[in-house]
């Protein structure tokens, strides 16, 4: 997707999308809307993109230092690097382990 390559593949430690996301995990909490949703790629957790009103993904990883995210939008497979501000092609999924997908 970009010439720029990401310095933090190896930051990745989740890879499968849940199968059926419900929503934005904080969005849910408090009752707010999300327009899209993006999974972090370190810890799993489901948040709202930047047109979304909460920005919930974005807050996540300056809250958590978790850099990368992917689309959770069926039929999209880009992911983000927040620090390096670079797209790329998400990397493939596998299985996740039991109850590792946004139990954070």
């Amino acid at each position: 997707m970009t010439d720029t390559a990401c310095t933090h593949l190896d930051q990745i430690q989740v890879t499968a999308l849940p199968p059926s996301p419900l929503g934005c995990e904080e969005c849910l909490k408090m009752g707010s809307r999300w327009l899209h949703l993006r999974m972090c790629l370190n810890c799993g957790k489901i948040g709202c993109c930047d047109s979304s009103p909460m920005k919930h993904a974005t807050a996540h990883a300056n809250e958590s230092g978790h850099a990368l995210i992917r689309s959770a939008e069926p039929g999209e497979d880009w992911a983000w690097c927040y620090v390096d501000e670079v797209a790329f092609e998400a990397p493939p999924e596998e299985p996740a382990a039991s109850g590792s997908v946004g139990s954070s």
